[in-house]
């Protein structure tokens, strides 16, 4: 008898119903079936009887059903594929499953993205046979991680263990310490190696104190007493000191599982948006960003915590349908008006204005917007970073690293600061220590151009750098306090847009559990990865109408690699509508598809291709040549960028609107 409780999403209790269950409930539909093992991914389970027979419930594309049969998926079915084998072991990861058959073939179906069905790049709905492991005398199968899968080859061999990592290649797994400290970690050549393993011992057991015990800890950075004995492990988390010594369970999991918690199912989308680009009046169209701000302000934030789309984009006067591709395209086109001033929420830092140091091509906070108008985009801009990481998709932004710490409630330093504008903090230092140049007071006026306690902020305004500053005079005798007071209005001078900021991000994901992230994993989790790998595409591919060895894909495949990164980028935006890809592979949500279409004369040859960005999908249609693929292809991602595809919308998004195009 088989008895299930938790989570309920997708049916996967097999209760025929999705509701969650805080007591252990029986499953009538598996009563009597003599279920020997039941095994349960992240929406799905598998259960397997005595008899060699495998059912499945949950989400239907990890079921191994067809389709007619996957909309009853919250109830226990038989997997027909395999109803003439007589299956002995199950084991399943995150998103995929693997059987054993008594005649030791493995069966393997779900997510591919990382190659760990065994059956190169292409998904599998349904149970397929893993070939690449036939005839090599299987006995058992372990359980799988989220994107790797292993084996038991039989009879083991002197203790040793083969693993079958992704693509099926086996690799002995030895246990131990190293004989040597491997060359990249210089820094510990002169340390014994028990004290290395001693150390990481320590990490793991603080990492294992700190997973298991997070609840109770006060992760508020503005309800913190000073350091004592009984509160520095956690005053170190707060300030920041001891976050990178996590392990990434420690900071990923908490997240997971609360956004889990609080996403709203059963809908594709969230409220409908409207959006106008296109101006019909004579006058010029709001940015999108300003658009799109003033009306999720207004949404209530339960409704925004959906798994893919926050919202769905109307888009006024254009022939498109919303279905994920315009909602992507928007959120770049707003990430583009942020970082070219069309809103004036970002400013470069200034050492790109001054072209020094380092970060010259990073963004800031603008301190000088401060109306209730700029807090409203403040507050959204921070919906978007919610957006993002609970959807898994990245914005392009590229913000200093001194914001990022802020909004993860680090305290900044003048390191920080230096970061950012170089020649500011060398300014500070000279008036600090202007007497090692010979200056006295006598002569300090001379040699300084400034009479009171004013400065220079990042948007390079003067502003006082304390409340009355303009009619404060500095001197020689006070430079000290001037130089302290101006550091901490500068530590502290986009304090407003930075709690703006965090409170949309409050919205959408758990704010409070930012407080156990490093700056750096904060932006991976908003922002992805900068650089468009091709190896990362090719691991979640998938060809329809075309074989990988065609020579459509090959060509197209060495035109990818011999782009530029921007104009990968540029074509991430054309069959996307995005600019960046998730920091981790797996988050990849849709598989990238390449798709062979016939054109018909007078131009069967040697046309343009296009994409369907709600789909991550590119249509290839046949070329005389590498070099024409290439050319067509540029073209493409540098000229065509609308998405006008969809003519039936024409008529449905026709701008019925009284008003001017200032109403947008």
């Amino acid at each position: 008898m088989v008895w299930a409780f938790g989570d309920g999403d997708y049916g996967k209790l097999g209760l025929g119903n999705s509701t969650a269950k805080s007591s252990p409930q029986k499953v009538d539909a598996l009563c009597g079936s003599g279920i020997i093992k039941v095994a349960c991914g992240t929406q799905f389970s598998v259960a397997l009887t005595s008899d060699g027979k495998v059912f499945t419930f949950g989400q239907d594309r990890l079921i191994g059903l067809p389709e007619g049969r996957a909309r009853n998926h919250n109830r226990p079915q038989q997997v027909p594929a395999l109803s003439g084998v007589h299956i002995q072991d199950v084991a399943v990861g995150a998103e995929h499953t693997l059987v054993l058959s008594s005649t030791g073939d493995v069966y393997t179906w779900g997510s591919n993205s990382e190659g760990q069905l065994g059956l190169g790049h292409t998904n599998h709905v349904r149970p397929t046979v893993a070939t690449v492991l036939q005839g090599k005398n299987i006995h058992q199968i372990l359980p799988p991680g989220a994107c790797n899968s292993a084996r038991w080859s039989a009879p083991p061999c002197g203790g040793r263990v083969s693993l079958s990592w992704s693509s099926g290649s086996s690799v002995p797994l030895q246990l131990g310490l190293p004989l040597a400290v491997p060359p990249q970690y210089s820094g510990l050549r002169e340390v014994s190696m028990e004290a290395v393993r001693a150390r990481l011992r320590l990490l793991y057991h603080f990492s294992d104190l700190m997973y298991s015990s997070w609840r109770l800890l006060n992760l508020s950075p503005n309800n913190q007493s000073c350091t004592s004995h009984y509160n520095a492990g956690t005053w170190g988390i707060v300030q920041g000191q001891l976050r990178p010594l996590l392990a990434p369970r420690v900071y990923t999991l908490p997240m997971v599982r609360s956004i889990g918690k609080t996403m709203v199912q059963g809908k594709n989308y969230g409220p409908q948006i409207t959006v106008k680009r296109i101006s019909t009046r004579g006058r010029k169209c709001k940015p999108i960003f300003v658009q799109i701000a003033r009306q999720v302000v207004k949404l209530n934030a339960s409704d925004l915590r959906l798994p893919s789309r926050a919202w769905k984009v109307k888009l006024v006067g254009e022939g498109a349908d919303d279905a994920g591709g315009v909602f992507d395209d928007t959120i770049t086109e707003m990430c583009q008006e942020l970082e070219t001033g069309v809103v004036d929420l970002l400013i470069p830092s200034p050492n790109a204005t001054a072209e020094v140091g380092y970060n010259r091509d990073r963004f800031l906070f603008n301190p000088s917007t401060c109306l209730d108008e700029h807090v409203i985009q403040f507050r959204f801009l921070g919906i978007l970073m919610g957006v993002a990481i609970r959807t898994k998709k990245p914005l392009d932004l590229h913000l200093a690293p001194l914001v990022w710490k802020q909004l993860c409630c680090i305290p900044l330093t003048l390191e920080d600061l230096e970061e950012v504008d170089l020649l500011y903090v060398q300014t500070l230092k000279s008036i600090l220590h202007i007497e090692d140049s010979g200056i006295t007071e006598e002569n300090f006026h001379e040699m300084i151009p400034l009479d009171s306690f004013v400065g220079q902020s990042a948007d390079g305004k003067m502003v006082p750098i304390i409340p009355g500053g303009n009619s404060i005079p500095l001197s020689f005798s006070n430079r000290k306090e001037y130089v302290e007071r101006a550091i901490e209005y500068r530590l502290h001078e986009i304090d407003r847009q930075v709690a703006a900021v965090r409170e949309g991000m409050s919205w959408i994901v758990p704010v409070p559990l930012l407080s156990l992230l490093t700056a750096r994993h904060l932006e991976q989790m908003v922002c992805g990865m900068p650089e468009i790998c091709c190896e990362v595409l090719k691991k979640v591919v998938r060809y329809r109408e075309v074989e990988e060895q065609h020579s459509l894909v090959q060509w197209f495949w060495q035109t990818l690699e011999e782009f530029s990164n921007e104009e990968r980028v540029l074509f991430m935006r054309f069959v996307s509508g995005r600019s960046r890809l998730p920091a981790n592979t797996a988050d990849i949500s849709q598989r990238f598809q390449i798709m062979k279409v016939d054109r018909r004369p007078p131009q069967p040859y040697d046309s343009l291709p296009t994409s369907q960005t709600c789909f991550f999908q590119l249509r290839l249609p046949p070329y005389s040549s590498q070099a024409v693929m290439a050319e067509r292809l540029r073209y493409a991602i540098n000229n065509c960028r609308s998405i006008d595809m969809d003519n039936y919308m024409l008529s449905r998004n026709v701008d019925n609107a009284d008003g001017s195009d200032t109403d947008y």
